[in-house]
């Protein structure tokens, strides 16, 4: 089965019923976790965009708090997945401001953190590609969110 483009979806849901839509809705969370979850973003959180930043921010948190010290295996796989679940939550906003906020907040916690990072290669490549993603992040703001951007980076530098 060939899956529709975006614009005959856009003008077949345009020619829907907004009760025969609510019951789409409700179908296609059913089937994924994911989909639940960004209809939960869309209906009650999108409006306070602060607020869910500082709630992924407590989550990035919260996983560096259990984190392994001693194993560098299992730090790098918690921290993989510290990172799947920052990334997954900004897209799911789809703001680079929010991008480069929650992804700095990575880095920081990654630097401040007792981890050695430095010392192995996996995770050094890993903090640098966040790195790259924050520059190309913050390329796309407004000059001055930009220059305050380009500050914090400053601190982030190995």
């Amino acid at each position: 089965m060939k899956a529709a483009t975006i614009q005959e979806l856009k003008q077949e849901l345009s020619d829907t019923s907004p009760e025969k839509l609510k019951q789409l809705c409700l179908h296609l969370a059913k089937f994924k976790k994911e989909n639940k979850e960004l209809l939960t973003y869309l209906l009650f959180e999108a409006h306070d965009e602060a607020s869910y930043i500082n709630e992924v921010k407590a989550g990035i948190d919260e996983g560096f708090t259990e984190l392994p010290k001693a194993n560098n295996y299992l730090n790098k796989k918690t921290l993989r997945k510290i990172l799947r679940i920052a990334n997954k939550h900004i897209k799911y906003m789809g703001s680079k401001q929010a991008e480069a906020i929650i992804l700095m907040h990575f880095c920081n916690e990654l630097k401040s953190s007792s981890i050695p990072f430095q010392k192995t290669t996996v995770l050094t490549n890993l903090y640098l590609q966040q790195i790259k993603k924050i520059k190309a992040a913050i390329a796309t703001l407004h000059e001055d969110l930009q220059y305050d951007f380009q500050q914090q980076l400053k601190d982030l530098a190995i």
